[in-house]
């Protein structure tokens, strides 16, 4: 065992750890600001709009997607594979290189646990004696406790209802969601989706607590596969502390604790064993066994440790690092190396293509169907196509439309006639009749489609407004035409 105590136990190490202790900023204090502006900005985000668009609305109701203040519509959700490999490559990258960062610092489980744990049971009722011990239940035998129980879930029952408003709000603004409540008895659906999503949040937070992590996120079972040496967690030094547990995997056992002697083959281990960075686990597990994948790298250890070495003139023995830092002592982390490289090329090339998608939106959609009768035959040899147009308006302003035919002067557009209007995210439908006089083909077999291409614009914004749409029109055996 490496002997540490020379270099670390001098009167010079030791007030240099004394200075860094009294200017340390514990981990759990970070994470609590990173919570606050994580909550902030879920809650005002979908309150903002840009000309009448939100920055992120997915609307199953007015079937748009509004991005960064654009609205598209259903037909135009070829961005949403864009978002998808955005958010998942995301996660990724972030688990490669600081772990399960998003789970500790960021995730709505552990936001809400530590506002019903250490807020409402801890600081505003006592029900727990203090934040650091996370181990010790309160003792609900006593009546006194039942009722700060009651108090804490009826306090909680409040703010899940507010949670799960906002996370709607992301698929039904808050302007449509209020006028909806005013009206309950004709959305009913929407009543029970609020109140079902604010039972499961009551029932996670309060009964299933950090068990949801461990147990039921699929996320802690596919970190393990993204994890390399140099990927930053919680990680316990052995080579200071000393091996703590003795064998390999779930079936380690420890080889000491408070009440044993250190082994003597490790006469310099600097681990106290007061089991500080234990009792302040929320996922009740012990850092020192080594690498876990209930872990959520909230680094609670890491601050309880730092406050006892730091106490002994010492520096932590968990710390913010990797295995090959921290644990095997090989160097610093890197945090360029080529797994981390990749994942950020494929980011900035999956952005790129979302902006440069994004800027093609269509202000007009148009579909163009057949009607189920192929073609008419008029007097002298007169052919009569039929068709349905569906506009859609998805610029933010009215707008007046009309459309031609572009590629074929043979064939003439005969109702309707004259343009028409369209109000800002409006649809029309219109019926469209297309004749010809002339002879377009001459098979005695069988109809023929001759291909035709249909140019729709905006009269008072032609040049930015305006779409092709290629359709055919049916021309028929030219026996029949002749009859």
């Amino acid at each position: 065992m490496q002997d540490n105590s020379s270099v670390e136990n001098t009167p010079k190490k030791k007030n240099q750890t004394k200075e860094y202790l009294k200017n340390w900023v514990p981990y759990r204090i970070k994470r609590y600001w990173v919570y606050a502006v994580v909550t902030a900005v879920s809650l005002i985000m979908p309150w903002i709009t840009i000309g009448g668009n939100h920055l992120f609305l997915l609307s199953f109701d007015q079937k748009k997607l509004h991005l960064a203040g654009v609205a598209f519509d259903m037909q135009e959700l070829y961005l949403m594979p864009f978002l998808l490999m955005l958010l998942f490559l995301g996660i990724f990258a972030i688990t490669s290189v600081g772990g399960r960062a998003w789970c500790g610092w960021a995730c709505p489980q552990t936001i809400f646990r530590v506002i019903y744990r250490d807020g409402i049971e801890t600081k505003l009722l006592g029900l727990h004696k203090r934040i650091k011990n996370k181990q010790q239940k309160p003792d609900m035998s006593k009546k006194e406790n039942i009722t700060k129980k009651i108090i804490a879930i009826f306090l909680w029952s409040i703010l899940a209802l507010i949670a799960a408003a906002d996370f709607l709000w992301f698929f039904v603004p808050p302007e449509d969601f209020f006028a909806y409540l005013s009206n309950p008895t004709e959305h009913m659906m929407l009543i029970g989706i609020l109140l079902s999503l604010a039972g499961f949040i009551v029932i996670d937070v309060v009964f299933i607590k950090e068990d949801f992590c461990v147990y039921i996120c699929p996320y802690s079972r596919v970190q393990s596969v993204l994890y390399d040496d140099d990927t930053v967690m919680a990680v316990y030094d052995p080579i200071r502390g000393g091996n703590i547990y003795e064998g390999k995997g779930y079936d380690r056992e420890k080889k000491y604790d408070k009440t044993k002697e250190l082994v003597a083959d490790n006469p310099t281990a600097e681990c106290t064993t007061c089991e500080s960075c234990v009792t302040v686990c929320p996922t009740h597990i012990d850092i020192r066994k080594g690498l876990q994948l209930e872990c959520i790298n909230c680094l609670e250890c890491v601050d309880a440790c730092t406050s006892v070495m730091g106490a002994l003139g010492k520096p932590s023995l968990v710390r913010w690092s990797s295995e090959k830092e921290a644990v095997r002592h090989e160097g610093k982390t890197n945090f360029f190396r080529p797994k981390v490289i990749a994942y950020a090329t494929v980011l900035i090339l999956v952005l790129i293509s979302l902006f440069v998608m994004g800027s093609k939106k269509e202000n007009m959609l148009l579909n163009v169907n057949k009607t189920t009768r192929l073609y008419k035959i008029l007097d002298n040899g007169v052919v009569e196509n039929d068709y349905l147009f569906l506009f859609t308006n998805t610029d933010s302003k009215e707008h007046k439309y009309f459309f031609e035919i572009v590629d074929n002067d043979d064939i003439k557009i005969m109702r309707p006639k004259k343009s028409f209007k369209l109000g800002a995210g409006k649809k029309k439908k219109k019926v469209v009749v297309m004749q010809t006089s002339k002879e377009l083909a001459n098979n005695t077999r069988k109809d023929i489609p001759i291909p035709i291409t249909i140019r729709a614009y905006a009269e008072d914004d032609k040049e930015l407004i305006t779409v092709l749409r290629k359709t055919v029109f049916v021309y028929p055996r030219i026996d029949l035409v002749k009859k």
